[in-house]
């Protein structure tokens, strides 16, 4: 610190936080927000602070200051407990014929509050999935049974539309027999979750269809600048609470099943949570695998997160991942295929 001008001190005082704050950040994947309540905030903010700590390195760098081994070694850690949030090696493939594809997508209920000014959300987006062709479609935010109507190529369908418990519908559509399916409900919430069992070419394939607890901060309601700093946090505190109980609940729903499983939808939270960690558990995030680029999937007050996710059985092999750029919602559509392993 002798060798620094004070203007460079203070600058190595400031990336000293932001450092320690990442490497805070790599622990909220692994602990309980009921034990650290600040840890889910900073998991929001990973991509944020890697690219802070990033600048801090080169801003070191560029003046060969051994000051640069702070953020290195936060990147570092970052890195090996994290992973990273930019894909370049993935990339769409060519799906072949015996590939079974899955799409997901919060449709925000087809834009029946008219947050888009269009008239045709609900043709456009079947108008997409005509063209996308999934064997599997997975809705969060979906309307009642009467009005999904015009997916004539899905023989097989299940809509979470039974009694007034259900706020937030959740919608199975399948080119392949469902035998089995039924709504998980999530306690003291409009948020829920439902699964659907179905036979794919001689085997069972379990489909989770979750829309797990909402932060309440979409962009445009107001709720950050409505609220005191202390009140924000003690809500979303709150709320990331029911997320990490509904986040247990699904981890043990099934891992008490024996067929293979995918876990698909809007987790209203990124990959470097709690939630999505104990969600994930032993499955393959499909992103991980063929992705490419930042794979947003929402956009967060104009930033771009990605909460959405397939999430596919170690048994198969992934072969291709697409994010898609329609904007029929505040939500963007994803779509994985995928295969079972040779032996």
């Amino acid at each position: 610190m002798r060798r620094l001008s004070f203007l460079n001190k203070i600058v190595f005082a400031i990336n000293l936080v932001f450092a320690i704050l990442l490497f805070l950040a790599c622990f909220s994947p692994y602990l309980s927000v009921r034990t650290f309540s600040f840890l889910p905030f900073l998991g929001l903010s990973v991509p944020a602070l890697v690219i802070i700590n990033l600048l801090f390195f080169g801003y070191w760098s560029l003046r060969r200051k051994k000051q640069l081994s702070v953020s290195l070694s936060a990147l570092l850690v970052g890195y090996i407990t994290l992973g990273t949030f930019v894909r370049f090696d993935g990339g769409n493939v060519e799906i072949s014929d015996d590939d079974i594809t899955i799409l997901s997508y919060n449709v925000r209920e087809f834009n029946k509050e008219r947050n888009i000014d269009s008239e045709t959300i609900f043709e456009d987006i079947k108008t997409f999935v005509e063209e996308q062709n999934p064997d599997i479609v997975c809705f969060q935010e979906s309307i009642n049974l009467n009005r999904i109507t015009g997916y004539d190529d899905y023989g097989y369908k299940y809509v979470a539309n039974k009694g007034d418990e259900i706020k937030t519908r959740l919608s199975v559509f399948s080119k392949y027999p469902i035998v089995e399916a039924e709504i998980l409900r999530f306690p003291n919430t409009k948020n829920n979750a439902s699964y659907a069992d179905i036979v794919v070419k001689n085997d069972t394939i379990r489909v989770y269809n979750l829309h797990m607890q909402s932060l309440g901060i979409t962009p445009g309601m107001g709720t950050i600048s409505s609220n005191s700093p202390k009140t924000l946090y003690a809500k979303l505190a709150a709320k990331f609470k029911k997320q990490e109980e509904q986040a247990r609940y699904i981890a043990e729903h099934s891992s008490a099943v024996d067929h293979k499983t995918i876990v698909c939808g809007d987790f209203n939270n990124n990959q470097f949570s709690r939630t999505y960690h104990l969600v994930k558990g032993n499955n393959i995030d499909s992103f991980d695998e063929k992705g490419l680029g930042y794979g947003r999937t929402f956009k967060f007050h104009r930033i771009p997160t990605r909460i959405d996710f397939i999430l596919v059985d170690p048994t198969f092999e992934i072969t291709s991942h697409k994010n898609f750029d329609q904007e029929y919602s505040d939500h963007y559509p994803i779509m994985a295929s995928f295969r079972l392993k040779e032996d």
